[in-house]
């Protein structure tokens, strides 16, 4: 299972050394359009999402599993091969579709077989994985342009989709039985889908969590060319990344503690005050560098930013199904779906303003954490703070 769910991480953060080089490769027609092979990995998963569920109901998790990495191996495939920089992103869009079935399935498969305790057991497990895959991925991509060509890190996601999918046919049960499925129905995914959005405090709370995850999808889109090329990190890059993807790692764990004693609405208040001022106050310090401050300040703001990250997206989830629990499956579906379509669009607008210097993502997170915050403020004037255990 954390295999499967890494899928996704190493599709996206393995590419990132990589990006320069092959939008030179491929004749992109403006340095910023490299962003673009990172973008579509997001645009696709959003189209993505909202079918494997309601799939993997009906037709059993490891069929929709199989669906959704052969959807990738094609996607991967057609990006080895393309000769033509929008050939890239038709594939990147396709891996995208297919790695999303991989982390939506993969969840439900380890609800089906464990609850409570245990659950919480086996996601700790898998989450260790989670933190360091993000870590490590660009370091794997830097490693492979050392021996080969872009084409390469292709290569390598190719093998780790086809390892990952013959274990599963191998050693993992259907945890599905077949008289617990139900009929595949476009009318009851419609119901949940209305059902999601119309509810109040779940659609702020989804958009608020589309805002933030947009702003770490610009950090994500231009981090290459701000980090790597405009500060001049070189191989140091991959590095750098790693650690500020263990400091959301961290900031997540220390959220799981946190929310045992703080509200999760307060939580999530403090995170995005944390951020903004923090914008803010980096901002009026960028305007002395004329938007190139030292990179150990710069590190030290994207460190304290990321830390706000962490805390805010497993609660901002949280808080945006807990009112539709008897539609968990769909209402994670639709919530995870409008949260990367928001997130596609914000983190594009961000990395397409990169101009050589820190103002736009800086601004970018500034006004994110800011519009997020005025959301979350609003949403507990008008009904309070819940009662979340």
């Amino acid at each position: 299972m954390a295999m499967l769910m890494s899928m996704v991480a190493l599709t996206i953060d393995s590419m990132l050394p990589a990006l320069a080089q092959i939008a030179q490769d491929l004749n992109a027609d403006h340095a910023n359009d490299a962003q673009f092979i990172i973008g579509a990995v997001f645009l696709g998963m959003a189209l993505g999402q909202m079918i494997y569920g309601p799939i993997s109901d009906s037709f059993g998790r490891k069929p929709a599993i199989y669906l959704g990495v052969s959807i990738f191996i094609v996607g991967d495939i057609i990006s080895l091969m393309a000769s033509d920089f929008h050939t890239m992103l038709i594939g990147r869009v396709l891996q995208g579709m297919g790695a999303s079935a991989c982390r939506v399935v993969s969840l439900a498969m380890i609800r089906d077989c464990f609850s409570g305790r245990h659950m919480a057991r086996v996601m700790s497990l898998i989450m260790l994985v989670f933190i360091m895959v993000p870590a490590i991925a660009p370091s794997i991509g830097q490693l492979i342009l050392i021996f080969a060509e872009w084409h390469g890190i292709f290569w390598v996601l190719l093998g780790f989709s086809l390892t990952a999918v013959v274990w599963l046919a191998l050693r993992q049960p259907e945890t599905l039985d077949i008289e617990k499925r139900v009929p595949f129905s476009l009318a009851n995914i419609w119901i949940g889908i209305k059902e999601t959005i119309n509810h109040n405090s779940s659609r702020n709370y989804t958009i608020a969590g589309g805002i933030m995850f947009g702003a770490l999808v610009g950090y994500l889109t231009s981090s290459q060319q701000l980090l790597q090329i405009r500060y001049g990190l070189g191989d140091l890059f991959s590095v750098y990344f790693g650690l500020l993807a263990l400091t959301i790692g961290l900031a997540s764990f220390a959220n799981s503690r946190l929310v045992m004693k703080i509200n999760m609405e307060k939580l999530c208040i403090y995170a995005l005050c944390l951020i903004s001022v923090a914008s803010l106050a980096f901002f009026l310090m960028s305007l002395l560098f004329k938007g190139l401050p030292p990179f150990p300040i710069l590190f030290a703001y994207l460190m304290i930013a990321f830390s706000g990250f962490g805390i805010l997206f497993g609660n901002f989830n949280a808080l945006a199904v807990h009112a539709l629990g008897h539609i968990a499956g769909v209402a994670n579906s639709v919530i995870s779906t409008i949260q990367t379509l928001i997130s596609v669009l914000v983190g594009s607008i961000i990395g397409q303003l990169f101009d050589d210097t820190v103002f736009p993502l800086v601004i970018g997170f500034f006004f994110c954490s800011t519009l997020a915050l005025v959301i979350v403020l609003r949403v507990r004037h008008k009904y309070g703070y819940s009662d979340m255990n």
